[in-house]
C-alpha cells in the first residue's frame, strides 16, 4: 500500500477567475475502494485528467503507482478482442525490444522472457483473461469477435478486465455504468467489490453503497475524504447541514441580540456623559466613570459581535440547497393513453422483444425495463410515431402532446438561447430550470457542445420540464446527472405525478418513481 498525496493543487482552464481546484490538499491511499461524488461540471474528471498528467497545474501531486483512466480509446477496433486484451494488460511491452534483440543474439534468454510473457500469477495469459471474463459473466465467445462487433455494455466490462488485470496500476473509472443495464450494474458492482485500488466516479447511489469503502467528495468549497459508502456519507452530510443550518439561525439571533445589546449600552453611555454637566451634578468624576464603564461594555459587546459575525461566514457553505422543480403538465381528455396488444417489435428483419401488452393510463409513471438490446428504446420510437417494424396492436391517443428526452446528447451544440428558440420554448423558463439544476450563469454564454455530459443532459431535460405536454417519455434521463439532481428529479416526478414512461437502470429512481413496470 502507498499514498497518493495532493497538496495545494490549483488548476483553470481559462483565468484565475475560473478557479476549478484553489490550494486543494488531501491523501487516499491506494488499496482504497473510492467513490468520488460531486455536482456535474465540478471537476471530477478534470481531477482524474490531473492525475493522468494531461494538464498542466500549480502544486504538487505525488504518487507510487501508474495511473489508468476509463475509458480510454481503442485505436484499432476491427481486430480480435483478445489480441487487444492481451495488448492492454502485457506488463511485457517494456520486453518486446529486448526480446526482438534476444532473439538475434540470445536465445536462451529470448526463452526466458517468452515464458514470462506467457505466465502470470501461476496462469496461462489465455486462461488468466477466461477467469477474470468469467467474474464479469461475460460470454467467452466474443473473445474470438471484432472488437467493434461488440456491445458497449461488452466493451465496458472487456476494458475493465483488462485494465484490473495489470500490475502496478492504479484505476480512475469514470463513469462504468452508462452502457450497463440494471443487472449489468449489479454484476459489475460485485466484480469492483472483490478488487481494490481504484477511483469510482459514479451517480449511481445502489452501485455506490455496493462497491466503495470511502468518499472523495467535491463540495462547494473544498474536497473531503471519509471513510465509508454513498449512503453513510450521505447521512453525515445530511447532519452536517442539519447543525449547519441550526446553528446558523441561533447565531442570527445572538447577533440580533448582540446588536440591541450594544445599542443601549451606547445609548446609555452618551446619556450618562451628557448628565455630567450642569449645576445639579455633585461629582463629575464618578459619571464620567460610569460613562466609560458604559462604553467599555458596549464596545465588549461589539466584539462579541464580530466574533459570532466571523463564526457564522464558515457555515453553509457547502449546503447544496435545490429548489423544487416544477413541470408543464396538461390534462387530457381521456383517461386511456396508449393501449399495445401482443406486439412484437423488429430490428431490420430480427424480432427483438414480443407479446408485449400494456396500457397506460393518466397519471402512470411506467418503468420500462429489459437487458441492453432487449427493445427499449425501439418501443419508446415506435410510440413517438416513428416507422419501427412492428406486428400486433399498438394505439396511441390522437392528439396526445409527448414531450421527449433522448438518450444521446452528441447532437448538441450552440447557444442556450438558439436551442430554446429552435423548440419553442420560453428561454427565461428554460434557464430558470437550469438554475435549480446547478448550472452558473457564466454557462449560459457558452456553446452546448463545451458542456460535461451531465450539463448537457440537463439541457434536455430543462426542455422537457419547460415544454407543455400530456405524456412524458423519458430515455435513461438519469445519465451523467449528479446525485443531488437525481434527488431533485425524483422529488419533481413525485410531487406533480405526471403521467410518464421511462427507461432507467438507476435501481433507487426506479423503486422510487415508478407506479408500473414492464419488462422486456
Amino acid at each position: 500500500m502507498s499514498q497518493i498525496l495532493v497538496n495545494n493543487l490549483s488548476f483553470s482552464y481559462d483565468t484565475a477567475y475560473d478557479m476549478i481546484f484553489e490550494n486543494v490538499s488531501f491523501q487516499i491511499d491506494t488499496d482504497w475502494k473510492l467513490g468520488f461524488i460531486g455536482r456535474n461540471g465540478k471537476g471530477k474528471t478534470t481531477f482524474l485528467n490531473l492525475l493522468m498528467g494531461k494538464y498542466e497545474y500549480r502544486g504538487s501531486i505525488r504518487a507510487g503507482v501508474n495511473f489508468d483512466y476509463f475509458p480510454f480509446e481503442i485505436e484499432d477496433i476491427e481486430r480480435n478482442t483478445l489480441d487487444l486484451i492481451k495488448d492492454i494488460i502485457a506488463p511485457f511491452k517494456e520486453w518486446e525490444k529486448e526480446m526482438e534483440e534476444c532473439l538475434l543474439s540470445n536465445i536462451d534468454r529470448y526463452g526466458q522472457l517468452l515464458e514470462l510473457y506467457q505466465q502470470h500469477d501461476g496462469y496461462i495469459i489465455d486462461e488468466l483473461i477466461q477467469k477474470e471474463l468469467g467474474k464479469l459473466k461475460v460470454d467467452l465467445d466474443i473473445l474470438t469477435r471484432p472488437f467493434n462487433t461488440l456491445s458497449f455494455g461488452e466493451r465496458t466490462k472487456i476494458m475493465l478486465a483488462a485494465l484490473f488485470l495489470k500490475k502496478n496500476n492504479f484505476l480512475l473509472i469514470d463513469e462504468p455504468t452508462n452502457h450497463l443495464d440494471m443487472e449489468g450494474r449489479e454484476i459489475l458492482a460485485d466484480y469492483l467489490q472483490s478488487k481494490k485500488g481504484f477511483i469510482l466516479v459514479s451517480h449511481d447511489r445502489a452501485f455506490l453503497d455496493k462497491c466503495i469503502d470511502h468518499v472523495l467528495s467535491i463540495n462547494r468549497t473544498n474536497i473531503e475524504v471519509e471513510k465509508g459508502n454513498y449512503s453513510s456519507w450521505y447521512h453525515n452530510k445530511r447532519l452536517r447541514d442539519n447543525y449547519e443550518i441550526e446553528k446558523n439561525k441561533q447565531l442570527i439571533k445572538e447577533i440580533s441580540s448582540l446588536s440591541e445589546a450594544a445599542r443601549r449600552a451606547g445609548s446609555w453611555s452618551d446619556k450618562i456623559e451628557a448628565s455630567k454637566t450642569g449645576n445639579h451634578v455633585f461629582d463629575r468624576g464618578y459619571v464620567g466613570h460610569q460613562a466609560a464603564k458604559m462604553m467599555k461594555r458596549a464596545k465588549a459587546i461589539e466584539r462579541r459581535k464580530l466574533n459570532t459575525l466571523e463564526e457564522k461566514k464558515d457555515l453553509l457553505k457547502n449546503i447544496e440547497e435545490t429548489e423544487a422543480l416544477k413541470m408543464n403538465i396538461i390534462p387530457f381528455h381521456k383517461k386511456r393513453l396508449i393501449e399495445l396488444e401482443d406486439l412484437s417489435l423488429f430490428y431490420e428483419n430480427k424480432k427483438i422483444a414480443s407479446n408485449i401488452n400494456l396500457t397506460v393510463k393518466s397519471g402512470d409513471r411506467l418503468a420500462i425495463r429489459g437487458k441492453n438490446g432487449s427493445g427499449k428504446t425501439t418501443l419508446l420510437k415506435l410510440l413517438l410515431g416513428k416507422d419501427i417494424k412492428h406486428r400486433g396492436r399498438a394505439y396511441i391517443a390522437s392528439g396526445l402532446k409527448i414531450s421527449y428526452v433522448s438518450q444521446d446528447t452528441s447532437w448538441l451544440e450552440g447557444s442556450l438561447k438558439d436551442f430554446s428558440f429552435k423548440y419553442g420554448v420560453d428561454e427565461t423558463i428554460f434557464k430558470t430550470i437550469l438554475r435549480q439544476l446547478d448550472f452558473e450563469r457564466d454557462q449560459f454564454d457558452k456553446d452546448i457542445r463545451y458542456f460535461s455530459q451531465g450539463q448537457k443532459k440537463k439541457v434536455l431535460l430543462a426542455k422537457s420540464l419547460a415544454e407543455p405536454a400530456h405524456i412524458f417519455f423519458w430515455d435513461e434521463p438519469l445519465n451523467f446527472i449528479d446525485v443531488f439532481s437525481r434527488i431533485q428529479i425524483e422529488e419533481l416526478l413525485l410531487a406533480y405525478k405526471p403521467t410518464i414512461a421511462f427507461i432507467e437502470h438507476d435501481k433507487v429512481f426506479t423503486k422510487s418513481v415508478a407506479t408500473k413496470e414492464i419488462y422486456l
